[in-house]
């Protein structure tokens, strides 16, 4: 029986899909009842994705979704199928790669064409719909691809079976296991290096994106290998975008990328992920340098986000869009008067620490932006009473839409971010925050599972291998912070589920969708980087550092095993390994610091929060206590009778250090 002849995403739980829930197109959610249809029918689908904070997927929606004679074609000769890309990533994954496999650049909105059976036979991004920019017009391309459909069908289905075998064996074959070797890393942070605008920052080219994964890489090169010159690159990296456009000024937080190569003109739109990156990121640069630019943006970046992102209950909000009242940047754009009317006679001030910048071609008003001097010049407790007073004549402005929906693996990223600068910067109410967001989560879960997203009381369910990995990150990054063996239970917890419902028959990895998703076509791995680190990055990272928390070294095995095997297929892909590189660093040489100190008077433990090191695990052993001891290597407990912290790399440590300033030379060096 097929499906009511109307659009059917006012119920979706998706605050993107429900945007599109007026469209005059017969827009289903993807669901077996769905495919079901197309089946029945026997039409091909069409499938669309895109994103809440997109602004192209806006454009396409405005100029073709909302157009009765696009619709009119659309409900004739296809079965519609809108997916958001960030409540099921593992959809978005496999027909992003069937594009790239047919030569194709990716991007959002993604549009493909689908047999009825849901294999892909054509597709492309966005698509006017009237003909310009060199493409055609999109009732052009609906036409063209149903009379191909209907004239090689055939062929079609053959070439669609081929493509859909090719994205199997890309996104979820196995290879036979890789020996971990040191060498990976130097490799790619070398190659990454020779990828650096040494002028500007980021990569080179344009557009700029942050690249976190890619950034992760370089400062691990230096933290192990003493590459002084990946260091400098991620620092100057963090300098420039953190002096341009792309950061907000006036109201803190990273837009998604620069569509130039300064760093001036973002996308608009603000991501959790991106500023849960950043916000590490200037973390270690900070406790590297003393550069107080990096401690002022992440408390600027932590301001907008308890201001902006919170949601009932205490996680966060998936992101911002681009656009306000119809235009892409309005809502953060300045013109020089608008400035003076807001500060008066302390413009001027203003304008000796920032400038506006209006390159050609931009239509928008002037984007705020520091030079380099300005920067290094900044007197930061002057400035933060006139941003304040921009930020107040600012939401008065009709505010950019916020994309409310929780994504579990997104608030892991940016709880245990929290915990970390928290601990470093002397926060604690910062780790309070991420405490109240990691509790929102978990409380929402059904029979031990977690959602992969919730919006209000409506919660996505099940969770994929990325969601149960970044909260077990972020359950030992309050651990750390907190001392409460509580998230070391929860963490083991989670990798429980994990195991449960997500390892693959050989016990080598784990799948990024759940044994029991039954809809969708093809089960893949998640080995692959986006703009954030990989689901099996995020897994091995998990799984190395419960071991060091714990000492089981039946945890150990398992992250050992998956590291060998992802690294095994990563010779299959062409990009986005990084963040596996960058998890089998903590494999190789995995990092373990146990401090016993006096909780009332701490002289070690601080020299730890101000130390990060994305390798190690911290304990923290109040003295005189039994709980929380950790074991050593080899299963020596340390005595919690007197003061001492012992570092440990591997099986190895040394011997007990008991003046802070010997433990800061050591974590230093």
């Amino acid at each position: 029986m097929t499906l009511p002849a109307r659009n059917l995403l006012a119920n979706e739980a998706s605050p993107y899909l429900r945007q599109h829930s007026d469209n005059p197109v017969h827009w289903r959610g993807w669901s077996p009842a769905a495919l079901a249809e197309a089946k029945e029918l026997g039409r091909p689908i069409l499938l669309s994705i895109g994103y809440a904070a997109c602004h192209w997927c806006h454009v396409m929606a405005h100029e073709s979704f909302e157009n009765d004679a696009v619709a009119a074609v659309m409900n004739r000769l296809y079965v519609n199928i809108k997916v958001d890309r960030e409540e099921r990533p593992d959809i978005d994954q496999i027909y992003m790669a069937a594009l790239h496999a047919m030569g194709e650049q990716g991007g959002w909105p993604l549009t493909m064409f689908l047999t009825p059976d849901g294999k892909p036979f054509w597709g492309g991004t966005y698509f006017p719909r009237e003909a310009r920019y060199g493409r055609p017009g999109f009732i052009q391309v609906l036409e063209a691809v149903d009379k191909a459909w209907r004239e090689k069908q055939q062929s079609l289905a053959e070439s669609a079976d081929g493509l859909t075998a090719h994205v199997e064996q890309r996104l979820a074959g196995a290879k036979g296991k890789a020996v971990l070797d040191r060498d990976t890393l130097a490799d790619l942070a070398g190659r990454i290096d020779g990828m650096i605008d040494r002028d500007l920052g980021g990569l080179k080219g344009a557009p700029k994106f942050p690249n976190a994964p890619f950034m992760h890489t370089l400062w691990l090169s230096w933290l192990r290998d003493g590459q002084a010159a990946h260091r400098d690159a991620v620092l100057a990296s963090l300098e420039k975008m953190l002096a341009g456009g792309i950061y907000d000024h006036v109201g803190g937080g990273l837009s998604r990328y620069s569509t130039d190569a300064e760093w001036l003109v973002p996308h608009f739109e603000k991501m959790l992920y991106d500023n849960a990156q950043l916000i590490r990121l200037c973390n270690w640069a900070h406790a590297a340098t003393g550069n107080d630019l990096f401690r002022v943006r992440i408390e600027e970046t932590v301001a907008w986000l308890l201001r902006e992102m919170r949601v009932e209950g205490g996680a966060f909000a998936a992101s911002l869009d681009a656009d306000s009242d119809g235009e892409e940047g309005l809502f953060y754009t300045w013109s020089r008067e608008e400035v003076e009317a807001a500060l008066g006679g302390d413009a001027s001030t203003f304008f000796d620490y920032f400038e506006l910048a209006a390159p050609h071609g931009w239509e928008g008003k002037p984007i705020i932006r520091q030079t380099e001097a300005q920067q290094s010049l900044a007197d930061y407790a002057r400035l933060a009473s006139l941003k304040a007073k921009l930020l107040a004549v600012r939401e008065q402005r009709v505010r950019p839409g916020r994309d409310g929906k929780a994504l579990t693996d997104w608030n892991g990223l940016m709880i245990a971010a929290l915990a970390e600068a928290g601990r470093s910067l002397e926060r604690p109410d910062w780790i309070e925050a991420a405490a109240k967001a990691f509790g929102h989560i978990v409380e929402a879960g059904q029979d031990g599972r977690l959602p992969h997203s919730m919006l209000g009381a409506k919660k996505l369910f099940p969770a994929l291998s990325s969601d149960y990995a970044a909260m077990t990150n972020a359950a030992i990054a309050l651990f750390e912070a907190t001392g409460d063996s509580a998230y070391s239970d929860r963490a083991r917890q989670l990798i429980g589920e994990l195991d449960r419902r997500h390892l693959d028959g050989d016990e080598t990895g784990y799948w990024l969708t759940a044994s029991d998703s039954g809809d969708v076509p093809i089960r893949i791995r998640g080995d692959v980087d986006e703009a954030i680190p990989s689901a099996t990055s995020q897994i091995i990272e998990a799984l190395v550092r419960l071991s060091s928390l714990t000492g089981d070294l039946d945890l150990w095995e398992k992250a050992w095993t998956t590291a060998e095997h992802a690294m095994g297929r990563t010779s299959q892909q062409a990009y986005g390994q990084a963040g596996i590189v960058n998890a089998c660093v903590l494999a190789l040489e995995p990092l373990k610091l146990v401090i016993i100190d006096k909780p009332e008077s701490s002289s070690l433990v601080p020299v730890a929060n101000r130390n990060p090191d994305p390798r190690r695990v911290d304990i923290v052993v109040p003295i005189g206590t039994e709980a929380n001891r950790s074991l050593l290597p080899g299963g020596v407990l340390p005595p919690t009778d007197k003061l001492g912290a012992w570092f440990c790399s591997g099986q190895v440590c040394l011997p007990a250090v008991t003046d802070a300033e010997e433990l800061e030379r050591l974590l230093r060096r």
